[in-house]
């Protein structure tokens, strides 16, 4: 099998699935209205409510949604081989991710940009609400820590990249500046910042005065620094301070400044960096080393594959983003379906092309057993095996392995820190929403909000982890990361199901996925939970089995009351507030 051929199948079903199926979504099933005042228009407030350029709000929602999560997931995930991760990476987000971010945005563009939690009680009820927050504050809440060591610890690995990425900042709010002020165009600027990036990352991997390498500067691995860490240690920590420093300024921004030129310059990195990879393979042709399907003994693909591979195929967090903040952006409800259904093939897209990357890393399948001998090894590699498949795919078009890795080092930064930024963001949003609904006046505002979730994220990273050193605390509950974001994904395809129903609508396009994803996950929570956290288990852990087991508790608590209201006739009722 040639990788090139897996591209071609797969990008074939995502132009099939935007230019049929999205289409009959927004007009049969949605029906998207221009004339509609989206929130952005009624609530204008320069901050958080800006009507935004379509394509400059795709920008910003599919690098959100991005991150680091769609590499990590399926360069994880082909430890099973390649043809389950393949399916599930096409076939989910045409017929699952893109029904729910497209859906998740017009639900919250409909209701004055309200949060999915919000809806939640709108739809089903106020505990339902309450139940559903908690889930999705622990989610962020672990995005949150895990985003800043991965950050942190890219910027160790690859010390040439932290320029580049720096520079953006600068670059991004003089982009906002232009743009709001003086009313131009974002394109041209947005790739002249682009090219100084790449230059600057160029230049870097070629010379050492250029690349901040904290743990050389604090005298090399191994040495003790006079704070009693060793210079790895305190290299991680200095990189999670700075990390928090920014995140904390960059979410309390009005979006003009920051967000939105970054993530549009972002959007051009993912079009250049996945127009370098499949070049690459169109000149490298590849043979896919790694087999189709493989069996294994110590966890099955089933149903574990489906929250391995969260973004790319389907994720909770899509519909956070959605909701939060591209809603309070959306200029035209029309634009909905661009910038929703659109971003999930983006990113299936960004997980197919990780699949081939790494199936073709190898030279022989022996090699490919050898380096992915189980799953904790796949969990711990999986990143840097795709770093360097990618690589090896941009010598295609002669790039020097030094400056792949470098490049493709700064396009998974940007995209973990932008994700980073929108995550403290939205756990703003949802620390205001529990003060206004138990009456603390004080959460409501904006800059205690903000720094109670940049805070209790720090807190949590800086926990005594695992092996993986300071700063690593937030994989103490990382395990939880792939059942809660599933199931926060299959809850907001039960809100959307509801929301169809009342309407009077056909509500398959979300009730069939959603089923679907709400078995595999609640099979994978009952396995992790019982089977391996508890004291009956086989890796007991009281803190996982404690938090796992709230998860689960609330998410079949919803599932209950949502049952309930499903039976009810709610046919011509508005739920459009």
């Amino acid at each position: 099998m040639n990788g090139l051929v897996l591209a071609l199948v797969g990008m074939l079903v995502f132009f099939l699935g935007y230019r049929y199926y999205s289409k009959l979504v927004a007009e049969r099933i949605y029906r998207l209205d221009p004339d509609a005042v989206t929130p952005a228009h009624q609530f204008r407030d320069g901050v958080d409510f800006v009507p935004t350029n379509k394509f400059v709000l795709w920008g910003h929602h599919f690098t959100s949604v991005a991150g680091a999560a769609p590499i990590v997931g399926p360069a994880m995930a082909v430890y099973w081989g390649w043809l389950p991760a393949f399916l599930w990476v096409v076939l989910g987000t045409v017929f699952a991710a893109g029904v729910h971010d497209f859906g998740a945005l017009v639900l919250s563009a409909r209701n004055k940009g309200q949060s999915i939690g919000t809806l939640a009680n709108r739809l089903i009820g106020r505990r339902a609400k309450l139940l559903f927050l908690f889930i999705i504050l622990i989610l962020v809440l672990m995005v949150n820590a895990v985003f800043a060591w991965v950050i942190s610890n890219l910027f160790i690995t690859f010390p040439s990249s932290v320029v580049a990425v720096f520079m953006q900042i600068p670059l991004a709010i003089w982009i906002g500046y232009k743009v709001h002020r003086r009313s131009k165009n974002m394109l041209l600027p947005s790739l002249a910042a682009l090219l100084v990036m790449y230059a600057s990352a160029v230049l870097a991997s070629n010379i050492p005065a250029l690349q901040i390498d904290l743990v050389s500067y604090y005298g090399g691995e191994g040495n003790v620094t006079p704070l009693g860490l060793d210079a790895t240690s305190l290299a991680f920590l200095t990189w999670i301070v700075v990390l928090m420093i920014y995140v904390y300024i960059a979410s309390t921004l009005p979006v003009w400044k920051l967000l939105q030129p970054r993530d549009y310059i972002n959007s051009h990195q993912l079009v250049v960096g996945l127009a370098i990879l499949y070049l690459g393979l169109l000149f490298t042709t590849p043979e896919v080393t790694a087999p189709a399907t493989r069996d294994v003994s110590d966890v099955s693909w089933f149903p574990i594959l489906f929250i391995t591979i969260a973004c790319g195929a389907i994720s909770g967090f899509h519909g956070l983003v959605a909701s939060g903040t591209t809603s309070k952006q959306l200029n035209n409800e029309k634009d909905a379906r661009f910038v929703g259904y659109f971003g999930a093939v983006g990113e299936g897209t960004l997980a197919l092309i990780t699949i081939i990357a790494v199936v073709t890393a190898f030279s022989t399948q022996d090699e490919f057993l050898t380096a992915y001998s189980d799953y904790a090894v796949a969990n711990a590699d999986g990143l840097t095996h795709f770093v360097g498949g990618a690589a090896e795919l941009a010598g295609g078009l002669m790039i020097p392995p030094g400056v792949a890795e470098t490049i493709v080092a700064v396009i998974v930064v940007s995209f973990a820190a932008t994700t980073l930024d929108t995550a403290v963001r939205l756990m703003r949003y949802i620390i205001s929403e529990i003060g206004q609904e138990y009456k603390f006046p004080s959460l409501t505002k904006k800059h205690v909000a903000t720094g109670i979730a940049v805070g209790s994220s720090t807190a949590l990273v800086l926990m005594p982890g695992d092996d993986r050193g300071l700063g690593a605390g937030g994989y103490l509950l990382w395990p939880l990361f792939g059942t809660s974001n599933q199931l926060l994904a299959g809850i907001t395809l039960l809100l959307i199901t509801i929301y169809l129903r009342a309407k009077g609508r056909n509500f398959l396009v979300s009730f069939i996925p959603m089923v679907f994803l709400l078995c595999m996950t609640l099979w994978a929570m009952v396995t992790q939970v019982v089977f391996e956290w508890s004291m009956f288990g086989e890796n007991p852990d009281i803190l996982l089995f404690a938090l796992g087991s709230i998860i689960m508790v609330f998410a079949v608590w919803i599932l209950l009351e949502a049952v309930a209201v499903f039976r009810k006739d709610r046919h011509g009722i508005d739920v459009d507030e």
